[in-house]
């Protein structure tokens, strides 16, 4: 029987990407970032819904796996910037895609929201019209 190699910790490829970029608030920094660099608070105001603590994390695992850089200024008070690394910068490709497709997703939440009402009125008429008869 063949030794298996444990040496990498994903199963596949995607996995790993996912491992960097998933969650709920990763990839809307890294969308935020690739505007240029920014200030924790100016973040905080684009991430809506995103708690400080969650944002402060968040980016503190972006900085770990080398996607973004993390900046301080020694004054008073004391100023932090987030800005893409050059391997950060790679994931913009897939970010705009990651746009794109959401864009076209909504669009048919719509058509199905808008249709829905439409069915419903028209049912809602129908009944109408069968009960009055």
């Amino acid at each position: 029987m063949k030794a298996r190699d444990y040496t990498c910790r994903y199963g596949c490829s995607v996995e790993a990407t996912l491992d960097v970029i998933g969650g709920r608030w990763k990839g809307v920094i890294l969308f935020h970032l690739l505007d240029g660099t920014k200030r924790f608070n100016e973040l905080q105001r684009l991430v809506k819904g995103c708690t400080q603590r969650m944002l402060t994390l968040q980016l503190r695992e972006l900085e770990r796996d080398g996607v973004v850089n993390r900046t301080v200024y020694l004054q008073v008070p004391p100023k932090v910037e987030y800005s893409l690394t050059e391997f950060g910068q790679s994931l913009e490709p897939i970010l705009l895609l990651m746009r794109e497709w959401g864009d076209r997703y909504i669009d048919l939440l719509t058509q199905e929201q808008v249709s829905s009402v439409n069915t419903s009125s028209c049912d809602r008429d129908r009944s109408l019209t069968i009960t009055n008869q």
